[in-house]
């Protein structure tokens, strides 16, 4: 496969997959109810952020794989499969503390990922950090939410 097929695949099944998460999963009326911490951002935000995450995430898992950099490559799949499984847990199955569990994972994940690649690509590492903030934050919101309901 060339690497200009490549980035598209990566791109499709990181934006796709996580679009199609994303509308699998009913975040409107047990979402709505729960008591929020003050730090909650509107419900606006999150479409456009994930939507940015997942073009990083796809680049660094192309690039990745074109470096041929197989530890990387296989914590780049962990987080994802993390990533794909943590909706389910929170927004269907309405289970806080195991999606507490699951994002922190995920966040080791990421920073598993971002000092794995730090020397042999770089730019993966880097475009992972935006990333590891985010699921930082996520972490801490999905945190409150569990405490506070």
């Amino acid at each position: 496969m060339t690497r200009y097929v490549a980035l598209p695949l990566f791109l499709l099944l990181t934006v796709g997959g996580g679009a199609l998460i994303g509308l699998s999963v009913e975040t409107g009326g047990w979402y709505a109810d729960l008591a929020k911490p003050v730090f909650n951002p509107p419900d606006w935000v999150f479409g456009p952020v994930w939507g940015t995450l997942y073009v990083l995430i796809g680049i660094a898992g192309w690039r990745v794989w074109r470096a041929g950099l197989g530890a990387p490559q296989k914590l780049w799949w962990g987080q994802l499969a993390l990533n794909f499984v943590w909706p389910p847990i929170f927004f269907t199955a309405h289970l806080l503390g195991l999606g507490l569990l699951v994002i922190l994972a995920l966040a080791a994940a990421i920073g598993a990922f971002i000092a794995a690649t730090w020397r042999a690509e770089r730019t993966a590492a880097l475009l992972f950090l935006p990333y590891l903030a985010w699921v930082a934050y996520a972490a801490l919101l999905n945190a409150a939410l569990w405490w506070l309901n």
